[in-house]
């Protein structure tokens, strides 16, 4: 069993079962065209003691303050500084530099340009993702997107596609679904002759104002489909106001999930049946220290290196948005898939 990491992002989005869960590498970009998506610029930045000054757009989530106690105070990776915070109040920016010694704030994200060499995007609802890291993706800043990526699959491919278009290094994850403890767990399902179905606890709000079920939802789904695959065919939401559950029903295996969703409930759980009965999906692992949520961003900053396809930051979206169309019409919506090259 996994213990707590103080370096998460979020305390509910670090245990399953008591386990750790950061990020997960769902799935590595690879083919000829990976090499392309990295400018000559990024080849030659092999030294572990480079120095990347990093901008945060947004500054409501905890996860800002976090990041600068990860690299302006406890300085676990050297050389690497969050410099520069916007808030969507001032308030939400002076918090975040004080508590993160975050030495500079800024009114708008663009004055940032020039001065940062990475960018976090940061914001609650995924709705304001993409515009915000448009210009620096457009000066070839590698970006980390906080999860979930975007709001519609459709405008996430246009964007990877400018992002390829300029060479600039992209991603974006759930922490939930990128750790070394959820890989164990993968690890255990595969073991398995045979699952019937699987149940899954966590915090969603489908009510939520940050973007219904794409707000918490998407730890849930993402490290869901990091464990069985990203074959989702539909799925269909049950509910009573802000009381839901899921049903997502997979393509291929026909493999039948349940999600519980609870707005109060901090903690990710999975069960799986068999035929010897319900069993509760524990990691056996530590997680690594600083995780490798944190430790893959950094090495994109680096590199260039993308731990994870478009593909694959897309095909979450897209199981979202069919998820938001059932919270609505209550009835079985089939996941859109969104394609990229």
């Amino acid at each position: 069993m996994g213990k707590k990491n103080k370096y998460s992002r979020r305390s509910f989005i670090t245990k399953m079962s008591g386990s750790v869960l950061s990020m997960v590498a769902l799935s590595p970009l690879g083919g000829a065209n990976a090499k392309a998506l990295q400018s000559a610029i990024f080849r030659n930045k092999e030294d572990a003691a480079q120095k990347i000054r990093i901008g945060i757009i947004g500054a409501e989530n905890t996860h800002t303050v976090i990041y600068g106690q990860l690299f302006n105070i406890e300085k676990r990776f050297p050389g690497i500084h969050v410099q520069y915070v916007w808030g969507e109040t001032e308030a939400f920016a002076k918090n975040a530099m004080d508590k993160g010694r975050i030495p500079y704030m800024v009114k708008d994200p663009r004055e940032m340009l020039g001065k940062i060499d990475a960018l976090i995007v940061d914001q609650r609802h995924a709705k304001y993702h993409l515009p915000a890291a448009l210009p620096f993706i457009k000066r070839k800043i590698p970006t980390f997107i906080d999860k979930p990526f975007c709001y519609r699959a459709l405008k996430g491919k246009e964007f990877l596609e400018i992002a390829r278009k300029y060479g600039t290094p992209v991603t974006s994850y759930s922490s939930s679904a990128y750790s070394k403890s959820t890989m164990d767990i993968k690890k255990q399902v595969d073991a398995y002759p045979a699952i019937n179905q699987v149940t899954v606890f966590g915090p969603t709000n489908v009510e939520s104002k940050w973007g219904g079920v794409f707000f918490y939802a998407v730890h849930m789904v993402q490290t869901l489909m990091t464990i069985f695959g990203e074959d989702i065919a539909k799925v269909r939401i049950t509910r009573d106001g802000d009381k839901a559950n899921a049903t997502l029903l997979y393509g291929k295996s026909g493999l039948w999930v349940t999600l519980v969703f609870s707005p109060y409930f901090n903690r990710i759980r999975f069960f799986v049946e068999t035929e010897s009965g319900f069993h509760e999906l524990e990691s056996r692992v530590y997680d690594a220290d600083p995780p490798i949520a944190y430790r893959d961003m950094v090495q994109m900053f680096k590199t260039g290196d993308q731990p994870r396809s478009y593909q694959s930051i897309l095909n979450c979206v897209s199981v979202l948005e069919a998820m938001e169309r059932s919270t609505y019409s209550q009835a079985w919506e089939e996941v859109r898939y969104v394609k990229i090259d």
